[in-house]
C-alpha cells in the first residue's frame, strides 16, 4: 500500500464519521453549545471542512472550492471569505449556522478535492519542503498528516457532542 493511499484510508475515516454526525440530527443539536463559548456542531464540522480545503488548495495550487464552487455565499456566514475558524470569538461560533445538508454538501466537496489531490501525489512527493518557515521545514507529507489529525479531532468532538444525551427543548 502506497503511503497515500494510507493518507486518503484516513481521511475517507473522517467522511464516515462527519456523515455519522450529521445523520438525521436535529436542527437545534447543531447549533448546541454545552457551554458559554464551546465549539457546536456545525461550527466543527464547517471549520474542519474549512481548514482541509484551504490547506489541500494551498498545496496543491489550486482555487479553495469554498469561493470557487460558491459555498461562500450559499452559507452566507458574517465573516470575510478566507475565514476558516481560526482565531474567530465565541460570538463568531454561535454564526455559523446551516442545515445539515449544507455542512455535509461542503465537507463532502472538501473531502472529493482532497482525494482527487491524493491520487496525483507520488510517494516521493510527500518528503518535498512546502514551508521553510519552521524548524524543520515541513514536508508535504507533514502537512497531510497535520491536516488529516485536525479533522479527526474535531470530527471526534463533534461526535461527543452528537453523542450526549441533553433536553433541548
Amino acid at each position: 500500500m502506497r503511503a497515500t493511499e494510507v493518507l486518503a484510508d484516513g481521511f475517507g475515516r473522517v467522511k464516515e464519521n462527519v456523515h455519522a454526525v450529521l445523520d438525521g440530527i436535529e436542527e437545534l443539536r447543531l447549533s448546541w453549545q454545552p457551554a458559554p463559548g464551546a465549539n457546536t456542531i456545525a461550527w466543527l464540522v464547517w471549520h474542519l471542512a474549512r481548514v482541509q480545503d484551504a490547506q489541500i488548495a494551498d498545496v496543491a495550487g489550486t482555487d479553495q472550492i469554498w469561493t470557487s464552487q460558491g459555498w461562500y455565499e450559499r452559507f452566507a456566514l458574517p465573516f470575510p471569505p478566507s475565514a476558516s475558524g481560526y482565531g474567530q470569538s465565541p460570538d463568531d461560533i454561535l454564526r455559523v449556522v446551516g442545515p445539515a445538508d449544507l455542512l455535509l454538501g461542503y465537507y463532502d466537496a472538501s473531502h472529493d478535492a482532497t482525494i482527487e489531490y491524493l491520487a496525483r501525489v507520488g510517494d516521493g512527493d510527500l518528503d518535498r519542503v512546502i514551508d521553510d518557515n519552521w524548524d524543520p521545514p515541513v514536508t508535504l507529507g507533514v502537512r497531510l498528516v497535520s491536516i488529516l489529525d485536525d479533522d479527526a479531532q474535531h470530527v471526534g468532538q463533534a461526535a461527543y457532542l452528537r453523542g450526549l444525551n441533553v433536553d433541548l427543548g
